[in-house]
């Protein structure tokens, strides 16, 4: 009965049906995201152990490296001593040695007298005892267990509270071999032969027991790529469905248009922003849709390129959609477009999500009809009873804070608009290549001449003094400032410095060390607190405004109103002013704990400066209690290249945190590495785009197992990979 219970396992069974697991063992797993069988078998070690040699205790000599074998005789916990230590005495046929762990009370529930361990580490010498100080070590049945000396590798897994590594180890080696005779090919042998990589059943194999170091590179590499490849593949088909069924409006530009719409423009336009232009011209000229990504940096132009591309459209009396994430930047990019549009013929709307009753009625009436060019709003323009008559064109700003079904909605008409995305978060390549793989990749570089550098300067608290003569000589000159928090209200309780107390414990399941305790500082500091502090105590002379987003939209309207006209010198913020705020006379920017913000954060609030022709600067107000948040300090003031930020923002982050990926129907990557794997990603872009566009619908036999595969990777979101 148990014979054919396990031939009727598959990679799809739930993990408790599997030899050794069982029902409690499987909400343990579950804890780790291991629910299937198949989930259990891509539950990949965090890294490899190779044991020293296995070495008889009456041969140990100090200061080697070896393994050791034996019944455990007794041990004994000091709780008292310092630091607290727990030790073991540890027999084999041929005599005794210690173990012992400081700061090892963790282990008086995992070891008993009688049981048989093995443990390695350096050998140590305390009068006439052998001793192994902090080794690690493993319960075994029988010395057989430990392979051939140092050939055999030790998988180490990401390990929880309620199952160790060797547990999960123990549980993966004991049905290893009846998973891997599951797993089912996904390429012939020469397509793996020609990419150097090993089978993929191999590969989990040797990633599992890597009989050596070499095996291990082979083993992620192979694995790497079949997780790269599998994104890619979805991402491809995606690109092949928006090219091949649906049509789009072709929207030819020609010398009279290209002038009529220069014209618009009281400058010329950039050499960045010409090319980038000519990439969007020859686009929008095919009756494919465009799915073009514009990325620049902070006040590089993109606004204009849009504007370009919008009017091109218009020209062919087509219709034109723009969305931000914020009313605050749909207003602003409608700003823009009345300036550059005043006095012409072109009909323009903004809706917002306060617009209802009667004149929304009038409005979209009229947007349906066909009679509005171009309509500028955020997500309200996602609603139903928004209808084109003539879409053409869908412009999304800071497009990363829309999700997929989101974007879906607007493109769920007859004939596909074209499709052009903007964010002014510069992304490195190798995360554009996967979070906009079906997206062709347009980048403005340089910023239009004249803008200057902004100066950015970081102050420790006890150094705020000065800072606020400083500031207060611009506001002297007439220039303006933001003071940004990274809150709207102070909590009561102290906080520790984000990430201390992760450094503290220990990021690879070291125990807590003396020295190590998380520092104490000051209660965050808060934008209503801080207001009042700063138009009372600190800058009297001046006018003080505020501006956060749990405001009401008329309030902040009438701020922002009041700090572009000059009312308002100061204006006290939360993050709500990261986009959209446009003050050419706001000179300065002090972030206060800016250590508590991501780089790209700080570099997107910085970019809310320098938009006139005077001198900016940047303040960050910071204590930096750990390693990470100083790296990213010293970035903001060694440059303000958007491009170089990101990739040290990448750095320091991880893809994951960096870009949620989540959001975008893409599979969460278990072993690939996006910074690391360049070259792989590289390669398995070009192979899954080849295959989507020789097999766009997997029908071929060959592909079936791919086909399973997304399925299962993408579940519901594969329906939208025909979404750009």
């Amino acid at each position: 009965m148990n014979i054919k219970a396990q031939t009727q396992i598959s990679l799809d069974t739930e993990v408790r049906f599997l030899k050794g697991v069982g029902p409690q063992r499987a909400q343990k797993l579950a804890q780790l995201g291991v629910h299937t069988v198949g989930d259990l078998l891509e539950y990949y070690p965090r890294d490899h152990e190779f044991r020293p040699p296995l070495t008889l205790i009456n041969e140990l000599v100090p200061d080697h490296r070896v393994t050791v074998a034996g019944q455990i005789l007794s041990l004994r916990y000091s709780g008292r001593s310092r630091p607290p230590r727990f030790q073991l005495k540890l027999e084999d046929p041929t005599g005794c040695c210690e173990l012992i762990w400081f700061h090892g009370g963790y282990l008086r529930d995992s070891l008993r007298p009688g049981d048989r361990l093995a443990a390695w580490g350096k050998v140590s010498q305390y009068k006439e005892a052998y001793q192994l100080v902090n080794p690690r070590w493993q319960k075994i049945q029988e010395i057989e267990e430990l392979g051939q000396g140092d050939q055999a590798g030790i998988a180490i897994y990401p390990a929880s509270g309620e199952l160790s590594s060797s547990d999960i180890g123990r549980i993966i080696q004991g049905s290893l071999d009846q998973m891997l005779e599951m797993v089912p090919q996904r390429y012939d042998e020469e397509f793996c032969r020609e990419r150097k990589l090993p089978s993929r059943r191999q590969g989990l194999e040797w990633i599992h027991r890597p009989p050596d170091q070499d095996k291990i590179g082979q083993a992620r590499r192979r694995l790497a790529y079949d997780e790269l490849f599998l994104m890619e593949l979805g991402i491809g088909l995606r690109r092949e469905k928006i090219q091949t069924l649906q049509q789009a409006y072709a929207l030819e530009i020609n010398e009279r248009l290209d002038e009529r719409i220069r014209q618009r423009f009281p400058f010329d336009l950039t050499e960045d922003q010409n090319k980038v232009i000519n990439e969007i011209c020859t686009d929008m000229a095919r009756s494919v849709p465009m799915n073009r990504l514009l990325q620049g940096d902070v006040g590089s132009g993109k606004t204009v390129v849009a504007l370009y591309a919008a009017l091109l459209a218009v020209g062919h009396h087509r219709q034109v959609a723009i969305m931000a994430p914020t009313e605050i930047l749909a207003e602003q990019h409608f700003q823009s477009i009345e300036q550059y549009l005043h006095h012409s013929r072109v009909k323009r709307v903004l809706i917002k999500g306060g617009l209802t009753g009667k004149k929304r009625t009038e409005i979209t009436e009229q947007i349906s009809q066909g009679l509005i060019d171009i309509v500028v709003g955020t997500q309200a323009l996602l609603q139903q009873d928004v209808g084109f008559k003539n879409l053409a064109l869908v412009v999304i700003d800071e497009q990363h804070k829309f999700g997929v079904r989101q974007r879906m909605t607007i493109r769920g008409k007859d004939v596909a608009p074209h499709y052009l995305v903007m964010t002014a978060t510069p992304i490195p390549r190798t995360l554009a290549m996967t979070v906009f793989g079906d997206l062709d990749v347009s980048t403005i570089e340089h910023s239009p001449p004249g803008r200057r550098k902004i100066i950015t300067y970081q102050y420790p608290p006890e150094k705020i003094t000065p800072a606020y003569e400083f500031i207060r000589s611009r506001l002297q000159a007439q220039e303006q400032v933001y003071f940004v928090y990274p809150r709207v209200e102070e909590q009561e309780q102290e906080e520790t410095i984000p990430g201390l107390e992760e450094q503290a414990l220990g990021e690879n399941n070291q125990s807590w060390m003396p020295g190590n305790v998380p520092a104490r500082v000051d209660p965050i500091k808060a934008a209503t607190a801080e207001y009042e502090n700063l138009q009372r105590n600190i800058f009297p002379e001046f006018r003080v405004g505020l501006l956060h987003g749990q405001m009401k939209r008329d309030e902040k309207q009438q701020i922002m109103e009041k700090f572009r006209s000059g009312k308002i010198q100061i204006l006290v913020a939360t993050v709500v002013i990261e986009v959209g705020v446009d003050v050419p006379n706001a000179t300065v920017m002090v972030i206060e704990h800016a250590e508590r913000f991501g780089l790209a954060q700080l570099h997107q609030m910085r970019g809310r400066i320098g938009r006139g022709d005077k001198q900016s600067y940047c303040l960050l107000f910071a204590q930096a209690g750990t390693e990470t948040g100083k790296q990213r300090l010293e970035i903001m003031t060694q440059t303000d290249n958007g491009f170089r930020i990101a990739e040290e923002d990448l750095r320091i982050r991880g893809p994951g945190e960096f870009f949620g990926t989540a959001q975008h129907g893409l599979p969460e990557l278990k072993i690939a590495d996006l910074i690391r794997d360049t070259d792989l990603l590289r390669m398995a872009q070009r192979d899954a785009f080849a295959l989507a566009g020789d097999d766009p619908d997997l029908v071929q036999p060959r592909h079936q197992v791919l086909l399973q595969e997304l399925q299962k990777q993408f579940g519901d979101d594969l329906g939208l990979i025909e979404v750009g």
